[in-house]
C-alpha cells in the first residue's frame, strides 16, 4: 500500500532524511512539509494518510498541533518523531492520538519498520471497510430478494475473519491461554451480530447486559439463579484476563517504551495513567496493585480494534 505523507519537523536535515527513506524504500510519497505546527492547516492535508510530526517545535509543539488538526477534522495517522525521553510527555502524545513513535537520531531501519507497520494497519482497515460496504450492498439486494447465497457466504467469511482477528490480538496481549479468552470471543461475536442487525455501536452496552445476552445465546432461558452464577463466573474470568493483559502491556513498556505492541495498545485499551502506575509497581517489585482497571473501556476498545 503506497501512502501519502506530510512531514512537520523543524530540522530541515531530518525532513530530507525522512523523505529520502520514504522514497527509496517505496513506502509512498511526501506530499507536503512544514517546519512548525503553526504553518499547517487541514487544507494542506487533503488525502494525506500519515503525518510524521516532531514533538518539540519552537512555535506550536507536536501535541498542540495534533489537537488543532484533529479538531479541524484530520482523521489520518500520526507518527511522532522525537528524542524526548520524558515518559509523561510521550504518554500525553499517545493520549492525543499518536499511533507510534520514531526515535531520534533517525535510523533508516527503524523508520522503514515503523512505517511498514502503519501501512499494514491502514491496508487492513481499508479491507475491512470494503467488506462492510459489500455486506451493506448485499443486504440491500437481500431486501429485494436477490443473492441470499452470496449474502450467507460473506457472512461466514466475516465471522471467520473476526475470530482470526480476536485470536491475533489475544496472542499479542499475552492472554490467549486465559480462561476468559473464549468468553471474550463470544462477546466480540455478539457485538458484531448486534451491530449488523441494528446500527454501528457508538458505545458499549452495560457489562451486565452484555454478559446476560451472551450467556442466553449459549444456555437459552436458564432459571434466574443459574444465570446469576454464570454471570458472576464470566465476570471474574473476564476481569482476570483483562488484568493479565494490563500487566503484560505494562511489563512490555517497562522493558522497552517504544515496543510497538505497548505503543499501540496501552493507551487504547487502558487509562494511560494507570498503565504508568502499574509499570512503577512492577519496577518496585510490588506484589499487590492499587491500579483501577476499566473492563468496559477494554472491551469497547478491543472491539474497535477487531472491527477496524
Amino acid at each position: 500500500m503506497s501512502l501519502r505523507f506530510f512531514l512537520i519537523e523543524d530540522d530541515r536535515v531530518v525532513r530530507k532524511m525522512l523523505e529520502k527513506i520514504i522514497t527509496e524504500n517505496g513506502l509512498g510519497e511526501v506530499v507536503g512539509q512544514a517546519a512548525d505546527g503553526l504553518d499547517v492547516s487541514i487544507d494542506q492535508l487533503y488525502s494525506v494518510d500519515v503525518v510524521l510530526i516532531d514533538l518539540l517545535m519552537p512555535g506550536l509543539d507536536g501535541i498542540q498541533t495534533m489537537k488543532k488538526l484533529k479538531a479541524e477534522g484530520f482523521s489520518g495517522q500520526f507518527v511522532m518523531i522525537s528524542q524526548v525521553e520524558n515518559k509523561e510527555m510521550i504518554g500525553q502524545a499517545y493520549l492525543q492520538g499518536v499511533d507510534t513513535y520514531i526515535q531520534k537520531p533517525i535510523n533508516r531501519y527503524e523508520v522503514v519498520s515503523v512505517l511498514k507497520r502503519v501501512a499494514n494497519h491502514l491496508s487492513l482497515v481499508s479491507s475491512l471497510h470494503s467488506i462492510r460496504k459489500l455486506v451493506q450492498e448485499i443486504d440491500e439486494k437481500g431486501k429485494n430478494g436477490h443473492s441470499e447465497a452470496e449474502k450467507t457466504r460473506l457472512g461466514v467469511y466475516e465471522k471467520n475473519h473476526l475470530q482470526q482477528k480476536v485470536r491475533q490480538l489475544l496472542l499479542l496481549l499475552g492472554i490467549a491461554g486465559e480462561a476468559g479468552a473464549s468468553d471474550l470471543l463470544l462477546i466480540m461475536q455478539w457485538l458484531a451480530e448486534k451491530e449488523e442487525k441494528t446500527q454501528p455501536l457508538n458505545d458499549l452496552p452495560p457489562l451486565k447486559e452484555v454478559y446476560i445476552q451472551v450467556l442466553r445465546q449459549i444456555h437459552g432461558n436458564e432459571d434466574e439463579n443459574s444465570l446469576q452464577k454464570e454471570i458472576r463466573a464470566m465476570e471474574q474470568r473476564i476481569r482476570r484476563m483483562v488484568f493479565q493483559a494490563f500487566t503484560h502491556l505494562s511489563s512490555l513498556g517497562l522493558t522497552d517504551y517504544t515496543n510497538p505492541t505497548f505503543e499501540h495498545f496501552a493507551p487504547r485499551l487502558f487509562d494511560f495513567e494507570e498503565v504508568r502506575l502499574r509499570m512503577q509497581e512492577l519496577e518496585a517489585g510490588e506484589k499487590t496493585t492499587k491500579c483501577r482497571i476499566n473492563v468496559r473501556k477494554f472491551l469497547s476498545a478491543f472491539y474497535m480494534e477487531v472491527r477496524g
